[in-house]
């Protein structure tokens, strides 16, 4: 196989002491194992070739793209042919007109997000590891992130894809249009298939109007009761422009300001904090619309103290604090990471619910609770896990048994990957999964696309 890749592809072929250890790993720290090699196409015409050469020879094949996931989903097992997306990285064209932009798949969120800015055009698709992911791993599952309350997950963002199958056929379905009712919408079999059906290459994404002003506030609450309450508050006064409202306990907050050494924005030692953005296009009317929005809710009782932003400089202060998730993993490893989701209303049960049965069982070990309220996204990171599998695999169950009882899911916005593969039927039913399978049967009948992972 790998003489047949050298006489095909020369130097793109990576291998041995030529592979970057990066490739054996993501986000997860899953130990993963050597690949045969890494390919890295420059086009949708090479990586079909590639494909097309690995299928015939049943050769299997992991995708990769920023490496930021969180569930082991573009970790090689060992022996696999891994394909870097990272050379296939132009921005093909923005068209603030028509409020599309049509990218590779390897192209970095932020560097789209900064030249669609540049344009006068938002990218809304937004998540903490906007400098690393890359758009192709947005796509492939399906990412959520900071603004979903407003602009909904990646699949929302997504007007047409590219897409090479096992076999090295492409899928020309570069729909630039919001309506097209002109049969079965095929791109949504790849959105968050996590490169078990195919591998996305190119991709046309919905833009939305630029903000001209952006308010923020970091505001404490009582409880999680009392969050709810001001959000539904916050988003009848300001008539949907609430863009973001994440929700973080004192335990996460805590830990967040020592982890990235950020200021204290409030004096008190609040239960729960709340970090609230608005985006609009009148920034002086705006901001009198977010100020007594806030004076209203202080008024109601639903707030304890507000911290807001003065400047780009203090919301990004604000802002940093929430985003400190990378620092608190490496502070606390070895960690177990859960993004749950339950109905919005059951959030704060469902926190309670988990917290008590960490305590119970394992009361030595750190749980830090934070998530996205307003679309129903629970974070919890325990630390300092031991090692052994049993003792991680009855974490887990302490925390989604609650899940699964609650009809929720035990993946948010990460994917199932390989971390999650063994409690997916805990959110889908045996119907599904073999619906799941005959997919991937039919689109991959070798089985040669990311063995091993989700199913």
């Amino acid at each position: 196989m790998l003489a047949a890749l050298r006489a095909e592809f020369g130097t793109e072929v990576l291998s041995g002491a030529e592979v970057d250890p990066r490739h054996c790993t993501d986000w997860s720290a899953l130990p993963g194992g050597e690949p045969l090699a890494v390919l890295r196409p420059r086009s949708t015409d090479e990586l079909a070739r590639m494909l097309a050469l690995c299928n015939a020879h049943g050769q299997a094949v992991v995708a990769q793209g920023g490496l930021s996931g969180l569930v082991g989903g573009a970790v090689p097992c060992g022996g696999e042919v891994v394909i870097s997306l990272e050379r296939m990285n132009r921005i093909e064209a923005i068209d603030v007109d028509s409020g599309t932009v049509t990218v590779q798949a390897g192209a970095v969120l932020q560097t789209v997000q900064d030249a669609c800015r540049d344009a006068g055009a938002l990218l809304a698709i937004d998540l903490g590891a906007r400098g690393s992911c890359q758009i192709g791993g947005n796509v492939a599952t399906n990412a959520g992130g900071n603004r979903v309350i407003r602009y909904g997950n990646t699949r929302d963002s997504v007007l047409g894809l590219e897409v090479v199958l096992a076999d090295g056929t492409v899928l020309d379905m570069m729909n630039r249009m919001v309506k097209n009712n002109a049969g079965i919408d095929l791109k949504h079999l790849f959105i968050g298939s996590e490169g078990l059906l195919g591998v996305v290459t190119r991709a046309v994404l919905k833009l939305q109007p630029l903000p001209r002003a952006t308010c923020t506030a970091l505001v404490a609450v009582p409880d999680f009761d009392a969050a709810l309450r001001f959000l539904r508050h916050a988003q009848q006064s300001l008539s949907g422009q609430v863009s973001a409202f994440e929700i973080m306990w004192r335990d996460y907050f805590e830990a967040a300001l020592a982890a990235t050494g950020s200021r204290r924005p409030l004096g008190d030692d609040h239960p729960v904090l709340v970090l609230i953005d608005m985006q609009g296009g009148q920034p002086q009317t705006d901001t009198r619309r977010f100020e007594a929005m806030l004076e209203e809710a202080l008024a109601e009782g639903f707030l304890l103290d507000a911290a807001l932003a003065q400047s780009v400089a203090d919301a990004e202060a604000l802002w940093a604090i929430r985003d400190g998730i990378a620092e608190i993993v490496r502070d606390y490893a070895p960690t177990l990471n859960f993004d749950v989701s339950v109905p919005v209303a059951e959030i704060g049960a469902c926190a309670q619910a988990v917290r008590e049965n960490l305590q119970a069982g394992w009361p030595a070990l750190p749980a830090l609770f934070f998530g996205h309220v307003g679309d129903g996204n629970l974070h919890v990171l325990v630390g300092r896990v031991p090692e052994d599998a049993a003792t991680r695999h009855a974490i887990e169950e302490a925390v989604y048994g609650v899940v699964r009882r609650r009809r929720g899911s035990v993946s948010a916005e990460h994917g199932i990957g390989v971390l999650k593969r063994d409690w997916l039927h805990y959110s889908r039913n045996e119907a599904e999964l073999v619906l799941m399978r005959s997919l991937k049967a039919t689109l991959d009948p070798k089985g040669i696309l990311n063995p091993g992972k989700m199913l």
